[in-house]
């Protein structure tokens, strides 16, 4: 930890320690009277806002981290991928041996049903290995899950407990090397014989193999294969089937079964990823996961969901705790990484901008506040998100508000937040990364080796501008339902005051308006932009206008041909994932701001205001060129934003350690030589060194000094005498 004189004043710190949330110890500021012409800064409870970031599931998540923090599950660096994948293997067995995995199974089978839970713990596995937290969502997150959702009681008698076990490892084989995103037209097919009672699994060509699959190249022995149902000469559309791939034994593939190994990635080399395919593999009727949809022993086809579009995304939605855990796991890798850079930053000191004798403490630069600070409050903010979306698949898993429209809403929530998330991760990492110089390139202080790892988390479950386009159709839908039953006069209403506010805009009356509100004073510009409900008119404005633009584009296209329907959708398609983007930052800001209401300690309420107010004015800062060509800012209000944000970076900076030390991670979560205090013993001995050099008088003199005081004594030579 730094020392206070290494900070600017008033930046000392209300707690002392690393790693260790739950300190209490009054700061400096808070023990002595503070100067009457300052206010008192306020103090950050770090032990109250640990407990608020680790949310509902917070014991489960801290038996999940005290897991993780064992060093049988961390990952090895430098191994071979071959190394790796038996040490991942053995490391499923023991998250079996502690209980780990069978939260969210059925009762019946020695689970728990709690889904919440089961995928909170699951989140926290990213700080052991990204490799070990990924290998068990394919084992139980989504070849078990599977089984459990699309299955019946039946199926769940028969296979749950061997996956639970581990005793069955399998696939979740969805993916085809010539279809990802696009599942509904994946062309494995299972084709029903009647006279055999067993359904015919088949390849029928090389896109249609079963590519990226985890546990296929060497692990698996069976897998959940989703293909086309056919019977009867009718395609029911995409289903799941249980299959056995490998004997048990001589782990070598079944008849008609084959595969290849993808080799190695550029990151999660830790899972066997591999290919499969199907030449006439047979399997039982009985092997079909029937919950959605069954076929009888003569080839009747019958679902509880007559429309077979509605039962292919029922069918995916209970899948959809993938995107839910991803979104949490891409959250708790940025706060690892903001921790260890924010630590850091603290520490390292470079350029003596400010004092002849010492360096300047890395985080006392504008620019590395910048860097760092942002993010920081773009994860917070990520996080709390997080909570409301688990909270969400909680309450939909569990029955509690399990409703078409809850459903609906999950999904969408899901495939909002995640890409977010995702991408988020991947940029604090990298930008973590270049913060620590040198030192964050080392594979020892894990920037580069989680940011590979993490690198896929942006395309698998759902690629990211996927996920967004289906959030922006959601928004259309909704757009377009609000007008559906309006009589002609509320129409008509909605349609004048577009047409007033959008005179407004283009004239500029609404710049205008602000300038005259904040009567040209730079300091109202930047109250009026700072206020809560200023920001959330802003964003929400930019929501609802960028929708409302490309609804109204794409009115009538429906009715066109299915060619000209698509051109159109296409001329607009990167609007429409802009808009969806610019609603998921929404939704984030605005869970920000709920979390600010179960704050109860002002100084700690204040604090998370700034950076609530920092997120929200980047969003702004970020898109300012849109605000300002739609007349949403007036120049002078926009001219303030980036003055008020850096005000925000100075407010922030005594208490950035105490933000990241409420993350809860010990030195066996972060596992970076960078953030164990190293840098500053280092600094601290080397300051001391020139002190004494200093001191003993023996110190040689630099020669620009010399030059400097030569340059003095020639100049008042020569002055003098004419002078005189």
């Amino acid at each position: 930890m730094t020392e206070l004189a290494d900070r600017p004043a008033g930046a000392e710190r209300t707690t002392a320690g690393q790693g260790t949330p739950g300190r209490t110890t009054p700061s400096a500021a808070q023990a002595a009277p503070a100067p009457t012409a300052e206010p008192a800064v306020p103090a950050v409870d770090v032990a109250a806002l640990g407990e608020l970031l680790l949310g509902k599931w917070a014991d489960i998540r801290r038996a999940s981290r005290q897991l993780a923090g064992q060093p049988e599950l961390h990952k090895t660096e430098g191994l071979t991928h071959t190394e790796h994948r038996r040490r991942v293997f053995g490391q499923l067995k023991i998250l079996v041996e502690n209980g780990a995995v069978h939260r969210a199974f059925p009762v019946s089978v020695g689970g728990a049903d709690e889904h919440g839970g089961n995928v909170a713990g699951f989140q926290e596995l990213v700080i052991a290995d990204p490799s070990l937290q990924i290998k068990a969502g394919v084992q139980w997150g989504l070849f078990g899950s599977a089984v459990n959702h699309l299955g019946t009681e039946e199926h769940h008698a028969k296979w749950l407990p061997g996956i639970m076990s581990l005793d069955i490892p399998g696939c979740f084989a969805m993916t085809e090397t010539g279809h990802g995103s696009d599942v509904a037209s994946i062309a494995t097919t299972a084709t029903y014989d009647p006279a055999a009672e067993e359904f015919v699994v088949h390849t029928p060509f090389r896109a249609a193999w079963k590519d990226y699959i985890g546990n296929a190249a060497i692990d698996g022995l069976a897998a959940v294969v989703f293909a086309q149902l056919i019977t009867n000469g009718v395609n029911h559309g995409v289903h799941a089937f249980y299959m056995d791939l490998r004997d048990p034994e001589t782990k070598e593939f079944l008849p008609g079964i084959g595969g290849e190994d993808d080799g190695v990635k550029g990151g999660l080399n830790g899972i066997d990823n591999g290919r499969l395919h199907f030449t006439h593999v047979r399997i039982p009727r009985t092997n079909l996961l029937n919950r959605y949809g069954n076929v009888d022993a003569d080839g009747t086809y019958t679902s509880p969901i007559a429309s077979p579009g509605r039962r292919f995304f029922t069918m995916l939605g209970t899948l959809v705790q993938g995107r839910v855990s991803l979104d949490g796991a891409a959250v708790t890798a940025s706060k690892l990484a903001l921790k260890t850079a924010i630590q850091y930053a603290t520490e390292r000191r470079q350029f003596n901008a400010s004092s002849q004798t010492d360096e300047e403490v890395l985080l006392d630069y504008q620019r590395h506040q910048r860097r760092l600070f942002t993010r920081l409050a773009t994860t917070y903010a990520a996080g709390f998100a997080s909570e409301q979306l688990l909270q969400k698949f909680d309450d939909v898993f569990s029955g509690r508000a399990d409703t078409d429209e809850d459903r609906q809403d999950l999904e969408t929530l899901a495939a909002a937040l995640k890409p977010l998330s995702t991408w988020h991760a991947l940029d604090t990492l990298q930008e973590c990364r270049e913060a620590c110089g040198g030192a964050g390139f080392l594979i020892d202080n894990r920037f580069a080796s989680l940011r590979a790892d993490l690198d896929v988390y942006a395309t698998f479950e759902g690629d990211n501008t996927v996920l967004l386009q289906l959030v922006a159709k959601r928004l259309l839908a909704d757009y377009a339902k609000e007008f559906r039953t309006v009589n002609f006069g509320v129409l008509t209403r909605y349609v004048v005051g577009q047409a007033t506010d959008a005179a407004i805009h283009r004239t500029g009356l609404r710049g205008v308006a602000q300038f005259m509100a904040d009567s040209g004073s730079v300091q109202k510009a930047a109250i009026a932009i700072k206020d809560e409900a200023s920001q959330r008119a802003l964003l929400t404005d930019r929501v609802q206008t960028m929708v409302a633009e490309v609804g109204s584009a794409l009115k009538g296209a429906n009715k066109l041909p299915q060619q000209q329907g698509a051109d159109l959708f296409n001329r607009h398609q990167n609007e429409l994932i802009e808009a969806a983007q610019a609603h998921a930052e929404l939704l984030q800001w605005e869970a920000f701001t709920e979390a600010l209401g179960h704050v109860t300690d002002p100084g700690t309420r204040k604090v998370l205001t700034w950076l609530r107010d920092l997120f929200g004015l980047s969003l702004i800062e970020a898109n300012l060129s849109w605000y300002l060509m739609n007349g949403r800012l007036s120049m002078q209000r926009a001219r303030t934003l980036g003055g008020y944000i850096n005000r925000l970076l100075v407010k922030i900076r005594p208490h950035a350690l105490d933000l990241v030390d409420a993350f809860g991670f010990g030195p066996e979560h972060l596992r970076a030589d960078i953030a164990t205090g190293a840098e500053k013993v280092r600094q601290d001995e080397a300051r001391e060194y020139f002190r004494q050099q200093r001191a003993s008088g023996d110190a040689p003199v630099d020669e620009k000094i010399l030059l400097a005081r030569k340059g003095h004594g020639t100049k008042a030579q020569g002055t003098g005498p004419r002078g005189a």
